[in-house]
């Protein structure tokens, strides 16, 4: 990667609030800042916006996509760690007799790690609201191609603060809408109980509309970096293949998922050979209600000034099941001045205690910023 200097950053002025009707996930969100992409966003319904349940921050939880008090009757995860073989009776994955050619990471990690850059100068607001009624914008980079197996890099310089979640996933668009739907995704999280930590998961629900539960295979306990993921860009990658999900950190493959290890009692019990649809490439930056999972989020933490994950780079590798090699598609070094639009659409609707502003997604210098800001609230009607 180029040399790359970045320059102080003032935020944008911010804009509309969140509607005080949350609860409902057919209420229309009227008030949620218009999209301004010209690229369609592929994602939940701005007009639908979902939300996860409410939790009691007393009471640990986890990911409320699998949290057992928001969806009762949760399937109890069973730690990867301990999982027991299954041996299929047969080999249903093509190429299943050819020998895979894995991707050597090393020139990556040296670009992530390596670059000379400037010290990150972080966001700041025009000026701090003072009302003390504030409204709450995170932001999503929705990625535009759909993918089926594959290799995906990013360098990234990551978020923790309270009640915080700074990520990178896969997942299948149509996930949200449940009914006949499945559910299919992979993630990596850097969460707010500490920049030390994170959190890789598999979400997966057989689309049948009796079954509102997913199935997750969360980290337990989570990973530690062994480093402060907040104070400077690393590697994350994630490898998905019809045989394995395998997540990264600089090089280092930290877990891997293969056929055969089963959770739960459904259709996707096996989590790898249910992972069968499209998916897109994402990131974003909220923050969440459950503060058992990722801290208590009290606004307080951005009186001063946004925070932002920052993304150096992202590479996309795709995947032969056949000869089973991985080849480079393409890299976006966020030169432009904006998003490349072959690839990027930003988010929309609400996540939590968040919206998702389009606005919050910010190219410059090189890098691309997703921003979690407050602003005043409109008074009330």
């Amino acid at each position: 990667m180029k040399t790359k200097f970045l320059l102080p950053i003032v935020a944008l002025g911010l804009f509309a609030a969140c509607s005080d009707d949350s609860s409902s996930p057919s209420a229309p969100k009227t008030d949620i800042p218009a999209a301004t992409d010209t690229v369609p966003v592929v994602g939940p319904d701005p007009a639908n916006p979902v939300t996860d349940p409410v939790t009691d921050p007393a009471t640990p939880v986890t990911d409320p996509a699998t949290d057992p008090a928001a969806n009762p009757g949760l399937d109890p995860v069973v730690n990867p760690g301990t999982d027991p073989a299954v041996t299929p009776g047969t080999d249903p994955v093509p190429g299943a007799d050819v020998a895979e050619t894995p991707v050597d990471p090393t020139a990556s990690v040296n670009a992530c790690l390596s670059a000379t850059r400037a010290p990150v100068v972080e966001p700041t607001y025009a000026a701090v609201p003072s009302s003390g009624n504030y409204a709450y914008y995170g932001a999503e980079l929705s990625g535009v191609e759909q993918f089926k197996y594959g290799r995906y890099e990013a360098c990234m310089k990551m978020v923790s603060i309270p009640g915080s979640v700074s990520s990178m996933f896969l997942y299948y668009d149509n996930s949200w809408m449940n009914g006949d739907e499945p559910w299919n995704e992979i993630d990596i999280e850097v969460l707010g109980k500490g920049g030390t930590m994170w959190q890789s998961n598999i979400i997966t629900r057989e689309g049948v509309p009796s079954i509102k539960k997913n199935t997750s295979s969360e980290s337990k306990p989570l990973h530690e970096f062994g480093f402060d993921a907040t104070e400077s860009f690393h590697l994350f990658a994630m490898t998905w293949t019809p045989e394995y999900v395998a997540w990264e950190i600089d090089g280092v493959e930290i877990r891997r998922d293969t056929l055969g290890i089963t959770r739960g009692t459904h259709a996707d019990a096996d989590q790898v050979a249910f992972l069968t649809k499209d998916q897109t490439l994402r990131f974003n930056l909220w923050a969440s209600k459950s503060a058992g999972w990722v801290g208590a989020f009290t606004g307080d933490e951005l009186a001063d000034a946004p925070k932002a994950q920052w993304i150096d780079y992202v590479r996309v590798y795709s995947y032969d099941t056949a000869t089973k090699t991985f080849t480079e598609a393409w890299t976006d070094d966020f030169e432009g001045a904006d998003l490349n639009r072959n690839h990027w659409a930003t988010g929309n609707w609400e996540m939590e205690k968040v919206n998702l502003a389009p606005e919050n997604v910010v190219v410059e210098n090189g890098y691309c910023k997703l921003l979690l800001t407050r602003a005043d609230a409109p008074a009330a009607e």
